[in-house]
Protein backbone atom coordinates (compact mmCIF):
# COMPACT_ATOMS: atom_id res chain seq x y z
CA UNK A 1 0.00 0.00 0.00
CA UNK A 2 2.87 2.40 0.83
CA UNK A 3 3.78 1.95 -2.97
CA UNK A 4 0.08 2.99 -3.71
CA UNK A 5 0.64 5.80 -1.74
CA UNK A 6 3.97 7.20 -2.86
CA UNK A 7 2.83 7.27 -6.26
CA UNK A 8 -0.35 8.80 -5.66
CA UNK A 9 1.75 11.68 -3.93
CA UNK A 10 3.96 11.55 -6.80
CA UNK A 11 1.29 12.30 -10.18
CA UNK A 12 -0.50 14.66 -7.87
CA UNK A 13 2.39 17.52 -7.53
CA UNK A 14 1.71 20.76 -9.28
CA UNK A 15 5.23 23.36 -9.49
CA UNK A 16 3.99 26.11 -7.15
CA UNK A 17 6.14 28.34 -9.75
CA UNK A 18 2.96 27.58 -12.37
CA UNK A 19 0.36 29.61 -9.85
CA UNK A 20 2.39 32.34 -10.48
CA UNK A 21 3.02 31.87 -13.98
CA UNK A 22 -0.82 31.29 -14.85
CA UNK A 23 -1.93 34.27 -11.95
CA UNK A 24 -4.22 31.41 -10.43
CA UNK A 25 -5.90 32.82 -7.29
CA UNK A 26 -4.91 30.23 -5.12
CA UNK A 27 -8.00 29.72 -2.59
CA UNK A 28 -9.34 32.27 -4.18
CA UNK A 29 -7.55 34.72 -2.96
CA UNK A 30 -6.02 37.68 -4.16
CA UNK A 31 -2.32 38.80 -3.92
CA UNK A 32 -3.28 41.20 -0.95
CA UNK A 33 -5.31 38.22 0.90
CA UNK A 34 -8.64 40.09 -0.22
CA UNK A 35 -11.17 37.66 -1.67
CA UNK A 36 -11.83 37.42 -5.48
CA UNK A 37 -15.43 38.56 -6.34
CA UNK A 38 -17.48 36.07 -7.39
CA UNK A 39 -20.78 37.06 -6.41
CA UNK A 40 -23.17 39.66 -5.07
CA UNK A 41 -25.74 38.94 -2.10
CA UNK A 42 -27.74 41.01 -0.08
CA UNK A 43 -28.08 38.65 2.97
CA UNK A 44 -24.62 38.83 5.06
CA UNK A 45 -22.30 41.75 5.08
CA UNK A 46 -18.90 41.32 6.12
CA UNK A 47 -16.55 44.43 6.88
CA UNK A 48 -13.04 44.39 8.26
CA UNK A 49 -10.91 47.03 6.38
CA UNK A 50 -11.53 49.68 2.96
CA UNK A 51 -9.36 49.81 0.31
CA UNK A 52 -7.64 52.80 -0.34
CA UNK A 53 -5.22 53.32 -3.22
CA UNK A 54 -5.02 49.98 -3.32
CA UNK A 55 -3.94 49.52 0.42
CA UNK A 56 -5.23 47.76 2.79
CA UNK A 57 -6.84 50.42 5.70
CA UNK A 58 -8.17 48.78 8.92
CA UNK A 59 -11.43 49.37 10.34
CA UNK A 60 -13.89 48.26 13.22
CA UNK A 61 -15.74 45.11 12.28
CA UNK A 62 -18.70 44.80 11.36
CA UNK A 63 -21.59 42.04 10.20
CA UNK A 64 -24.47 43.25 8.97
CA UNK A 65 -27.87 40.83 8.16
CA UNK A 66 -29.70 42.01 5.68
CA UNK A 67 -28.31 45.12 6.23
CA UNK A 68 -29.02 45.72 9.71
CA UNK A 69 -26.21 45.66 12.24
CA UNK A 70 -25.83 42.51 14.21
CA UNK A 71 -24.98 44.91 17.42
CA UNK A 72 -28.28 46.43 16.97
CA UNK A 73 -29.67 43.18 16.78
CA UNK A 74 -28.52 41.86 19.45
CA UNK A 75 -29.10 45.02 21.84
CA UNK A 76 -32.55 44.95 20.46
CA UNK A 77 -33.53 41.58 21.46
CA UNK A 78 -31.15 41.98 24.29
CA UNK A 79 -32.98 44.72 26.09
CA UNK A 80 -36.38 42.92 25.99
CA UNK A 81 -34.99 40.21 27.65
CA UNK A 82 -35.89 38.09 24.61
CA UNK A 83 -34.50 35.24 22.92
CA UNK A 84 -33.29 36.16 19.12
CA UNK A 85 -32.03 33.34 17.30
CA UNK A 86 -35.77 32.93 15.81
CA UNK A 87 -36.02 36.54 14.84
CA UNK A 88 -32.60 36.60 13.10
CA UNK A 89 -34.03 33.11 11.42
CA UNK A 90 -36.90 35.17 10.15
CA UNK A 91 -34.82 38.10 9.21
CA UNK A 92 -32.07 36.13 6.66
CA UNK A 93 -34.91 33.93 5.38
CA UNK A 94 -37.34 36.58 4.22
CA UNK A 95 -35.31 39.92 4.40
CA UNK A 96 -37.13 42.13 6.18
CA UNK A 97 -37.62 42.07 10.29
CA UNK A 98 -41.41 40.34 11.24
CA UNK A 99 -43.99 42.04 13.24
CA UNK A 100 -45.26 40.80 16.29
CA UNK A 101 -48.02 38.52 14.49
CA UNK A 102 -45.78 37.34 11.64
CA UNK A 103 -42.96 36.88 14.52
CA UNK A 104 -46.04 34.82 16.57
CA UNK A 105 -46.77 32.86 13.33
CA UNK A 106 -43.41 31.90 12.68
CA UNK A 107 -42.24 30.83 16.30
CA UNK A 108 -44.78 28.93 16.15
CA UNK A 109 -44.33 27.43 12.91
CA UNK A 110 -40.94 26.55 13.91
CA UNK A 111 -42.04 24.70 17.48
CA UNK A 112 -44.54 22.47 15.39
CA UNK A 113 -41.55 21.31 12.59
CA UNK A 114 -39.01 20.50 15.82
CA UNK A 115 -40.22 17.35 15.80
CA UNK A 116 -39.11 14.53 13.70
CA UNK A 117 -40.47 12.61 11.55
CA UNK A 118 -42.23 9.24 13.20
CA UNK A 119 -39.94 6.84 13.11
CA UNK A 120 -36.90 8.79 12.45
CA UNK A 121 -34.81 8.67 15.71
CA UNK A 122 -35.03 5.06 15.79
CA UNK A 123 -34.61 4.11 12.34
CA UNK A 124 -32.02 6.67 11.05
CA UNK A 125 -30.40 7.90 14.23
CA UNK A 126 -30.09 4.84 16.83
CA UNK A 127 -29.82 2.07 14.61
CA UNK A 128 -26.94 3.41 12.69
CA UNK A 129 -25.03 5.82 15.13
CA UNK A 130 -21.71 7.52 14.09
CA UNK A 131 -18.74 8.68 16.48
CA UNK A 132 -19.18 11.86 14.68
CA UNK A 133 -22.08 13.86 15.29
CA UNK A 134 -21.56 16.07 11.73
CA UNK A 135 -21.33 13.04 9.56
CA UNK A 136 -24.56 11.67 11.01
CA UNK A 137 -26.31 15.19 10.77
CA UNK A 138 -25.83 15.15 6.94
CA UNK A 139 -26.62 11.45 6.73
CA UNK A 140 -29.93 12.71 8.64
CA UNK A 141 -30.28 15.34 5.97
CA UNK A 142 -30.43 13.04 3.10
CA UNK A 143 -32.40 10.44 4.87
CA UNK A 144 -35.05 13.65 4.77
CA UNK A 145 -35.47 13.14 1.05
CA UNK A 146 -36.98 9.79 1.40
CA UNK A 147 -39.81 11.56 3.75
CA UNK A 148 -40.91 14.43 1.33
CA UNK A 149 -43.24 13.91 -1.21
CA UNK A 150 -42.24 17.07 -3.26
CA UNK A 151 -38.15 16.62 -2.63
CA UNK A 152 -37.80 17.56 -5.88
CA UNK A 153 -39.91 20.78 -6.11
CA UNK A 154 -38.10 24.11 -6.49
CA UNK A 155 -40.92 26.01 -6.42
CA UNK A 156 -39.59 28.88 -3.50
CA UNK A 157 -42.96 28.29 -1.50
CA UNK A 158 -41.80 24.50 -1.04
CA UNK A 159 -38.45 25.15 -0.63
CA UNK A 160 -39.20 27.47 2.05
CA UNK A 161 -41.27 24.97 3.63
CA UNK A 162 -37.68 22.52 3.26
CA UNK A 163 -35.80 25.40 4.93
CA UNK A 164 -37.54 25.98 7.76
CA UNK A 165 -38.61 22.15 8.73
CA UNK A 166 -34.73 21.69 8.31
CA UNK A 167 -33.75 24.31 10.24
CA UNK A 168 -36.31 23.70 12.99
CA UNK A 169 -35.08 19.84 13.00
CA UNK A 170 -31.24 20.19 12.69
CA UNK A 171 -31.12 20.80 17.08
CA UNK A 172 -33.32 17.53 17.26
CA UNK A 173 -31.03 15.69 15.37
CA UNK A 174 -27.98 16.89 16.56
CA UNK A 175 -29.40 16.27 20.27
CA UNK A 176 -30.08 12.73 19.10
CA UNK A 177 -27.66 12.03 17.18
CA UNK A 178 -25.20 13.18 20.18
CA UNK A 179 -27.00 10.81 22.70
CA UNK A 180 -26.63 7.62 20.79
CA UNK A 181 -22.96 8.32 20.11
CA UNK A 182 -22.49 8.89 24.23
CA UNK A 183 -24.65 5.16 24.43
CA UNK A 184 -22.90 3.66 22.15
CA UNK A 185 -19.63 4.15 21.53
CA UNK A 186 -19.14 5.82 25.33
CA UNK A 187 -21.19 3.44 26.98
CA UNK A 188 -23.34 6.33 28.93
CA UNK A 189 -26.76 6.03 29.74
CA UNK A 190 -28.86 6.80 26.84
CA UNK A 191 -31.41 9.84 27.06
CA UNK A 192 -33.89 10.77 23.83
CA UNK A 193 -36.16 13.82 24.52
CA UNK A 194 -39.18 14.99 23.47
CA UNK A 195 -38.41 18.80 21.64
CA UNK A 196 -40.75 21.32 23.38
CA UNK A 197 -42.42 23.67 20.89
CA UNK A 198 -42.90 26.22 23.23
CA UNK A 199 -39.18 26.51 24.06
CA UNK A 200 -36.58 28.56 22.13
CA UNK A 201 -34.12 27.08 20.42
CA UNK A 202 -31.48 27.87 22.46
CA UNK A 203 -33.37 25.97 25.31
CA UNK A 204 -34.69 23.23 23.42
CA UNK A 205 -30.80 22.24 22.83
CA UNK A 206 -29.94 22.26 25.89
CA UNK A 207 -32.89 20.40 27.33
CA UNK A 208 -32.13 17.83 24.47
CA UNK A 209 -28.58 16.77 25.90
CA UNK A 210 -28.91 17.12 29.37
CA UNK A 211 -30.32 13.88 31.11
CA UNK A 212 -32.57 16.08 33.94
CA UNK A 213 -33.41 18.74 31.73
CA UNK A 214 -31.89 21.20 33.08
CA UNK A 215 -30.29 24.77 32.32
CA UNK A 216 -30.42 28.58 33.56
CA UNK A 217 -31.75 31.54 32.06
CA UNK A 218 -28.44 32.97 31.69
CA UNK A 219 -26.97 29.47 30.18
CA UNK A 220 -29.98 29.78 27.47
CA UNK A 221 -28.95 33.70 27.17
CA UNK A 222 -25.70 32.79 25.96
CA UNK A 223 -26.21 29.57 23.62
CA UNK A 224 -29.18 31.76 22.03
CA UNK A 225 -26.14 34.81 21.18
CA UNK A 226 -23.90 32.29 20.37
CA UNK A 227 -26.92 31.13 17.61
CA UNK A 228 -27.24 34.35 16.70
CA UNK A 229 -23.70 35.77 16.18
CA UNK A 230 -23.14 32.13 14.27
CA UNK A 231 -26.17 32.40 11.89
CA UNK A 232 -24.63 34.21 8.76
CA UNK A 233 -21.19 35.18 7.46
CA UNK A 234 -21.51 36.46 3.84
CA UNK A 235 -21.72 34.20 0.75
CA UNK A 236 -17.69 33.86 0.79
CA UNK A 237 -17.01 31.66 3.45
CA UNK A 238 -16.61 28.38 2.32
CA UNK A 239 -19.59 26.35 3.52
CA UNK A 240 -22.45 29.64 1.94
CA UNK A 241 -20.10 29.77 -0.89
CA UNK A 242 -20.42 25.77 -1.04
CA UNK A 243 -24.41 25.73 -0.90
CA UNK A 244 -24.06 28.49 -3.73
CA UNK A 245 -22.05 26.01 -5.78
CA UNK A 246 -24.52 23.29 -5.49
CA UNK A 247 -27.74 25.40 -5.44
CA UNK A 248 -26.51 26.90 -9.06
CA UNK A 249 -26.87 22.78 -10.28
CA UNK A 250 -30.36 22.80 -9.87
CA UNK A 251 -29.99 19.65 -6.86
CA UNK A 252 -32.50 19.46 -4.09
CA UNK A 253 -32.40 21.21 -0.96
CA UNK A 254 -31.07 18.25 1.32
CA UNK A 255 -28.11 17.32 -1.28
CA UNK A 256 -27.26 21.08 -1.03
CA UNK A 257 -27.65 21.44 3.00
CA UNK A 258 -25.61 18.22 3.16
CA UNK A 259 -22.84 19.47 1.16
CA UNK A 260 -23.09 22.24 3.44
CA UNK A 261 -22.83 20.13 6.05
CA UNK A 262 -19.38 18.81 4.81
CA UNK A 263 -17.58 21.88 4.20
CA UNK A 264 -18.50 23.21 7.87
CA UNK A 265 -17.30 19.78 8.98
CA UNK A 266 -13.52 20.86 8.12
CA UNK A 267 -10.58 22.01 10.60
CA UNK A 268 -10.05 25.04 8.57
CA UNK A 269 -14.34 26.05 9.23
CA UNK A 270 -16.06 24.94 11.39
CA UNK A 271 -13.78 23.20 13.48
CA UNK A 272 -11.67 25.89 14.46
CA UNK A 273 -13.10 26.54 17.81
CA UNK A 274 -12.21 23.06 19.02
CA UNK A 275 -8.59 23.71 18.03
CA UNK A 276 -8.85 27.04 20.69
CA UNK A 277 -10.10 24.60 23.09
CA UNK A 278 -7.40 21.98 22.83
CA UNK A 279 -4.55 24.46 22.80
CA UNK A 280 -6.50 26.10 25.99
CA UNK A 281 -5.84 22.52 27.36
CA UNK A 282 -2.57 22.27 26.16
CA UNK A 283 -1.48 26.02 27.79
CA UNK A 284 -2.99 24.96 31.48
CA UNK A 285 -1.35 22.08 31.23
CA UNK A 286 1.87 23.56 30.81
CA UNK A 287 1.99 27.24 32.37
CA UNK A 288 2.10 27.56 36.10
CA UNK A 289 1.27 30.90 37.04
CA UNK A 290 -1.57 32.21 35.19
CA UNK A 291 -1.81 35.62 36.47
CA UNK A 292 2.60 35.89 35.11
CA UNK A 293 2.60 38.19 31.92
CA UNK A 294 5.76 36.89 31.41
CA UNK A 295 5.20 32.97 31.67
CA UNK A 296 2.66 33.32 29.33
CA UNK A 297 4.75 35.01 27.23
CA UNK A 298 7.24 32.93 26.90
CA UNK A 299 4.96 30.29 26.10
CA UNK A 300 3.42 31.85 23.34
CA UNK A 301 6.28 32.89 21.50
CA UNK A 302 7.63 29.26 21.71
CA UNK A 303 4.17 28.21 20.61
CA UNK A 304 5.19 30.94 17.41
CA UNK A 305 8.71 29.49 16.96
CA UNK A 306 6.49 25.68 16.68
CA UNK A 307 8.61 24.68 20.09
CA UNK A 308 5.49 23.36 21.81
CA UNK A 309 2.13 22.24 21.38
CA UNK A 310 1.51 21.58 17.83
CA UNK A 311 4.54 22.77 16.40
CA UNK A 312 2.29 24.67 13.79
CA UNK A 313 3.35 27.77 14.61
CA UNK A 314 -0.13 29.14 15.25
CA UNK A 315 -1.77 30.71 18.14
CA UNK A 316 -5.65 29.61 17.34
CA UNK A 317 -8.11 32.21 17.38
CA UNK A 318 -6.18 35.18 17.00
CA UNK A 319 -6.79 37.32 13.79
CA UNK A 320 -9.29 36.77 10.88
CA UNK A 321 -9.41 36.93 6.65
CA UNK A 322 -11.11 39.97 7.08
CA UNK A 323 -11.60 41.26 10.68
CA UNK A 324 -8.78 43.73 11.39
CA UNK A 325 -9.35 45.86 13.86
CA UNK A 326 -11.99 43.74 15.53
CA UNK A 327 -14.48 41.07 15.18
CA UNK A 328 -17.63 42.14 16.38
CA UNK A 329 -18.99 38.72 17.25
CA UNK A 330 -16.12 38.14 19.84
CA UNK A 331 -16.36 41.42 20.87
CA UNK A 332 -20.03 40.82 21.59
CA UNK A 333 -19.60 37.08 22.84
CA UNK A 334 -16.72 38.43 25.26
CA UNK A 335 -18.97 40.61 27.33
CA UNK A 336 -21.75 38.08 28.27
CA UNK A 337 -18.62 35.13 28.79
CA UNK A 338 -17.06 37.37 31.94
CA UNK A 339 -21.04 37.13 33.41
CA UNK A 340 -20.81 33.41 32.70
CA UNK A 341 -17.31 33.17 34.43
CA UNK A 342 -19.18 34.84 37.66
CA UNK A 343 -21.74 32.53 38.06
CA UNK A 344 -19.98 29.50 36.98
CA UNK A 345 -16.79 30.01 39.10
CA UNK A 346 -14.50 30.08 36.51
CA UNK A 347 -13.21 33.84 36.18
CA UNK A 348 -9.82 32.96 37.07
CA UNK A 349 -10.02 31.19 33.54
CA UNK A 350 -11.60 33.75 31.70
CA UNK A 351 -8.66 35.75 33.14
CA UNK A 352 -6.35 33.80 31.81
CA UNK A 353 -7.94 33.95 27.96
CA UNK A 354 -8.09 37.68 28.03
CA UNK A 355 -3.98 37.26 29.09
CA UNK A 356 -3.71 34.94 26.23
CA UNK A 357 -5.64 37.28 23.99
CA UNK A 358 -3.67 40.24 24.72
CA UNK A 359 -0.11 38.99 24.97
CA UNK A 360 -0.82 36.63 22.10
CA UNK A 361 -1.47 39.41 19.66
CA UNK A 362 1.32 41.61 21.20
CA UNK A 363 4.25 38.60 20.72
CA UNK A 364 2.01 37.88 16.71
CA UNK A 365 3.10 41.19 15.65
CA UNK A 366 6.71 41.05 17.31
CA UNK A 367 7.47 37.21 15.81
CA UNK A 368 5.62 37.90 12.79
CA UNK A 369 6.76 41.27 11.95
CA UNK A 370 2.91 42.30 11.31
CA UNK A 371 1.64 45.95 11.05
CA UNK A 372 -1.80 45.28 9.74
CA UNK A 373 -4.04 45.63 13.33
CA UNK A 374 -5.03 42.27 14.22
CA UNK A 375 -7.75 41.15 16.94
CA UNK A 376 -9.01 37.27 18.21
CA UNK A 377 -12.04 36.29 16.50
CA UNK A 378 -14.94 34.58 17.65
CA UNK A 379 -13.74 31.33 17.56
CA UNK A 380 -11.46 32.55 20.87
CA UNK A 381 -14.07 32.73 22.80
CA UNK A 382 -16.87 30.16 22.06
CA UNK A 383 -15.19 27.21 22.83
CA UNK A 384 -14.59 28.38 26.59
CA UNK A 385 -18.31 29.38 26.59
CA UNK A 386 -19.10 26.08 25.02
CA UNK A 387 -17.19 24.60 27.98
CA UNK A 388 -18.91 26.95 31.29
CA UNK A 389 -22.20 25.02 29.20
CA UNK A 390 -21.14 22.09 30.05
CA UNK A 391 -21.44 21.08 26.13
CA UNK A 392 -19.42 18.24 25.16
CA UNK A 393 -16.63 19.05 22.52
CA UNK A 394 -18.48 16.50 20.12
CA UNK A 395 -21.07 19.20 19.60
CA UNK A 396 -19.27 22.19 19.14
CA UNK A 397 -18.99 22.44 15.77
CA UNK A 398 -23.05 20.85 15.14
CA UNK A 399 -23.43 23.30 17.34
CA UNK A 400 -21.95 25.67 14.47
CA UNK A 401 -24.64 24.05 11.80
CA UNK A 402 -27.74 24.71 14.39
CA UNK A 403 -27.14 27.98 13.68
CA UNK A 404 -25.33 28.47 10.05
CA UNK A 405 -28.42 26.59 8.29
CA UNK A 406 -30.12 29.82 9.00
CA UNK A 407 -27.86 31.38 6.65
CA UNK A 408 -27.53 28.31 4.32
CA UNK A 409 -31.09 28.13 3.24
CA UNK A 410 -31.01 32.35 2.56
CA UNK A 411 -27.65 31.64 0.50
CA UNK A 412 -29.92 29.04 -1.75
CA UNK A 413 -32.74 30.80 -1.85
CA UNK A 414 -31.15 33.80 -3.13
CA UNK A 415 -29.58 31.77 -5.64
CA UNK A 416 -32.18 30.01 -7.30
CA UNK A 417 -34.08 33.52 -6.84
CA UNK A 418 -31.90 35.39 -9.08
CA UNK A 419 -31.75 32.53 -11.71
CA UNK A 420 -27.81 32.80 -11.97
CA UNK A 421 -25.73 30.43 -14.11
CA UNK A 422 -24.02 26.87 -12.85
CA UNK A 423 -20.64 27.82 -11.33
CA UNK A 424 -17.89 26.36 -13.06
CA UNK A 425 -14.40 28.28 -12.90
CA UNK A 426 -11.95 27.65 -15.33
CA UNK A 427 -8.82 25.11 -14.27
CA UNK A 428 -6.08 24.92 -16.39
CA UNK A 429 -4.58 22.00 -16.76
CA UNK A 430 -0.24 21.62 -16.83
CA UNK A 431 -0.13 17.93 -17.44
CA UNK A 432 2.10 16.88 -20.58
CA UNK A 433 0.82 14.67 -23.14
CA UNK A 434 1.37 11.07 -22.84
CA UNK A 435 1.31 8.00 -25.04
CA UNK A 436 -0.23 4.98 -24.19
CA UNK A 437 1.09 2.24 -23.54
CA UNK A 438 0.31 -1.42 -24.16
CA UNK A 439 -0.67 -3.45 -20.72
CA UNK A 440 2.63 -5.48 -21.12
CA UNK A 441 4.85 -2.50 -21.80
CA UNK A 442 4.61 -0.45 -18.72
CA UNK A 443 7.16 -0.74 -16.43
Amino acid sequence: MNNYVEIAIKNNQIDPENYKKYNVKRGLRNEDGSGVLVGLTTIGDVHGYIMDENEKVPVEGRLRYRGIDVRDIVEGFQSQGRYGFEEVIYLLIFGQLPNKKEFAYFSKTLGEYRALPKGFTEDMILNTPSHNIMNKLARSVLAHYSFDDKADDFSIENILKQSIALISRFPTIVAHSYQAKSHYYDHNSLYIHTPDPELSTAENFLMLIRPDKQYTKLEAELLDLLLVLHAEHGGGNNSAFTIHVVSSTLTDTYSAIAAGIGSLKGDRHGGANIKVHQMFCDIKENIKDWTSDSEIRDYLIKMLNKEVYDKSGLIYGLGHAVYTISDPRAVLLKKKAEMLARETGMLEEYRLYEKVEAIGLEALREIRNISMPMSANVDFYSGFVYRMLNIPTDLYTPLFAIARISGWCAHRIEELVKGGKIMRPAFKSVASPKPYLPLGERM
